[in-house]
Order: structure tokens, then C-alpha cells, then sequence
């Protein structure tokens, strides 16, 4: 609604002659409707209040594999390699 009236405002201004006071006006309130639009849309998209989550509640309690005494832990390992790269010939279409 507030675009609507901005847009009204804007023909308003150019449209009324002789131009004046009201000129100044109606092209003042060109400039701040769309500020006082943005300023109510965002005040009223989120009313609600919401608390913050504790992350510690969505973890397990206790670890989902158990850990038995006399055995190893599971370890993972990475090893890395250097890439080889092929040499190009103009076979394969590349330049």
C-alpha cells in the first residue's frame, strides 16, 4: 500500500503545476515511504520469540560404538600420493 501511495506521489509531483511547496512535499514523501515499508515489514515478519538452541542436547550421551578394554580403536588413515600426470599428445583432441 505504501508503494502505491509512493507511486501517486511521484505522478502527484511532476503532474501539479504550477510547482511549489507542495512539490517539495510530495517528492519528500517519495523518498521516505520506502524506508518507513521497510522498516514495518521487518518489524512485523517475526513476532515470535525464539530461544537459542543448546547444540549439546541434539548429541548422543554416550558414544554409538562401545569401547572395549583390550582392543584396538578403530583409526582411519590417509595416505596421499602425488598425482601422475599423462603426457599429451594431440590424439585425444586437446590442444
Amino acid at each position: 500500500m505504501l508503494m502505491g501511495i509512493r507511486i501517486a506521489c511521484f505522478i502527484l509531483m511532476v503532474v501539479i503545476t504550477p510547482y511549489g511547496w507542495y512539490t517539495w512535499v510530495l517528492g519528500g514523501a517519495a523518498i521516505v515511504l520506502p524506508y518507513i515499508a521497510v522498516v514495518l515489514a521487518n518489524v512485523g515478519a517475526n513476532v515470535r520469540r525464539t530461544g537459542a538452541e543448546n547444540p549439546e542436547r541434539a548429541l548422543p550421551a554416550t558414544p554409538s560404538v562401545p569401547f572395549v578394554p583390550g582392543q584396538d580403536a578403530p583409526v582411519l588413515r590417509i595416505e596421499e600420493t602425488r598425482a601422475v600426470e599423462r603426457p599429451r599428445d594431440s590424439s585425444d583432441g586437446q590442444a
